[in-house]
């Protein structure tokens, strides 16, 4: 059993040093870096002008706060330490004066130009007391599955995509920051996890063979840990109609990933009737759009129309929306697929999702088949839940009622019976007198329920026994109907 090394002098951290199994590397000059991922950076984003890529944004690096347990970096004077048992690769951008220094049995640093370590006297900063040491935080707790950790090149104003979805999908490409240290984990899945490319260290791996070899090299175990499976292969997704993401069998995965914080439980939806899409691991209020396209139909164009087209008008402010393909089961891969749009309400003001809903059946009406769509279906989630201080005013007025009503029920036999009450007979009402009073609750004009907006040629059919509603316009009979 190796001792954990203990590095108070800094010219130990600029030399290469054996303990055990644990070795310290400098690295290239910050300009001779800076140009380097500049090109690598450029050659990726060439290589990705085809596919979709995502972006790992943690990182282990020294100088991020958010890395040590005191939500800061060690200051001046202060002790250092990293957990004994965690492989860890970790970026040094600058200067470090500490008092003293516990390193992991096995582990990295890589020094930036003009980065070090020197030696400082306990407590010499005033914001540095001789309290309780800067601790690394665990760097295993970055997992692959968490939809968190990842940026997509393809967000924009608007724009958002369901869980699923936000973690690299089969024909995506995965970019690592070629300027950061990182380590990521790969926890267990149905399958193994499958991307078309990895870019990390300044390689770009497109063959299983080639992304073994680094996995198994100490550079990848540094980076990559857990039981899980990373395979790639160059599958590019071809069809101008989009391509099922794949990571339907580690949604599981990924949605514990996601809710890890809250306990493993969604969030009350704030609406009745809530929907699910899927990808996503918890209910959404709004509405939901489902198109069978034909061979003309082109996601990325579509995705385009909704967002110039509609979400720019002042009535749709406040609202994102998702669209991608899905199968038409969940069980089902590729074989059966339509197109799934997603409208969420962020902002305060509602009913303006199924309003854009209403929007896109009437234009998948009349420019269906320009646009490469068979038909559309809708459904609108239902009212919003009151809050609770409405909640509560409501139940009060209502106990109070329902207390009212027993006080009439019950108290003419008590009065009765304590002989304080007289009964006399009351005379029939003479002909066309009122009769007690109105009751607008038991009127039945008043409560007809109104018919539902018509957008255009559109016919809706509420379903009797939810809250949800359900739309559906086929295009291609769209002006028959009219006609008829």
């Amino acid at each position: 059993m190796c001792n954990r090394p203990r590095c108070p002098h800094p010219t130990c951290l600029v030399t290469w040093v054996q303990w055990g199994k644990v070795s310290w590397s400098g690295a290239r000059s910050r300009g001779e870096m800076g140009a380097l991922g500049r090109v690598l950076l450029w050659l990726q984003l060439c290589a990705l002008t085809h596919a979709a890529s995502k972006l790992w944004v943690p990182n282990t690096d020294f100088d991020v706060a958010a890395n040590w347990s005191q939500n800061r970096t060690p200051c001046a004077g202060g002790a250092v330490e990293f957990p004994a048992d965690k492989m860890v690769s970790v970026l040094v951008r600058e200067g470090h004066a500490v008092s003293d220094m516990l390193l992991p049995l096995d582990g990295e640093l890589v020094l930036a130009s003009g980065a070090g370590f020197g030696v400082s006297d306990v407590g010499s900063h005033p914001d540095c007391g001789a309290g309780d040491p800067a601790v690394f935080r665990d760097s295993d707790r970055f997992s692959w599955h968490d939809p968190h950790l990842w940026r997509s090149e393809n967000e924009a104003p608007g724009l958002f995509f369901v869980d699923a979805e936000r973690v690299p999908c089969r024909h995506d490409d995965v970019v690592f920051p070629p300027s950061a240290s990182f380590r990521v984990g790969l926890g267990p899945g149905a399958g193994p996890v499958r991307v078309r490319s990895i870019s990390a260290l300044g390689r770009t791996f497109t063959r299983d063979e080639d992304l073994a070899a680094f996995l198994s090299s100490r550079a990848g175990r540094l980076r990559f840990h857990g039981p899980g499976a990373l395979s790639v292969g160059p599958e590019d997704c071809a069809d101008p109609s989009g391509c099922v993401c794949g990571n339907a069998e580690a949604q599981p995965w990924i949605c514990a990933d996601l809710l890890q914080s809250l306990g493993g439980h969604c969030p009350q939806a704030a609406c009745h009737g809530a929907l699910r899409p899927q990808g996503q691991c918890c209910d959404l209020c709004g509405a939901l759009v489902l198109l069978t396209h034909g061979p003309a139909f082109d996601l990325e164009r579509y995705r385009a129309r909704i967002l110039d087209t509609f979400l720019g008008l002042p009535q749709y402010q406040g609202l994102q929306v998702a669209v991608s393909k899905v199968p038409r089961s969940p069980l089902l891969r590729e074989a059966d697929t339509e197109i799934q749009v997603v409208l969420v309400e962020t902002g305060p003001e509602t009913g303006g999702a199924g309003q854009l809903a209403r929007a896109l059946l009437a234009d998948v009406a009349k420019h269906g088949e320009a646009l490469g769509v068979l038909e559309a279906t809708m459904r609108e989630s239902g009212s919003h839940v009151w809050d609770s201080s409405a909640a509560g005013l409501a139940g009060g007025v209502a106990a109070a009622l329902l207390l009212a009503l027993l006080v009439l029920l019950l108290a003419p036999p008590l009065l009765r019976r304590a002989g304080r009450l007289r009964w006399r007979r009351q005379e029939a009402a003479p002909a066309g007198a009122p009769l007690g009073f109105h009751n607008p609750v038991f009127d039945m004009k008043a409560s007809e329920e109104l018919p539902l907006p018509q957008p255009l040629s559109l016919v809706p059919k509420a379903a009797a026994d939810s809250t949800s509603h359900s739309y559906f316009v086929n295009p291609l009979f769209a002006g028959a109907e009219a006609e008829a």
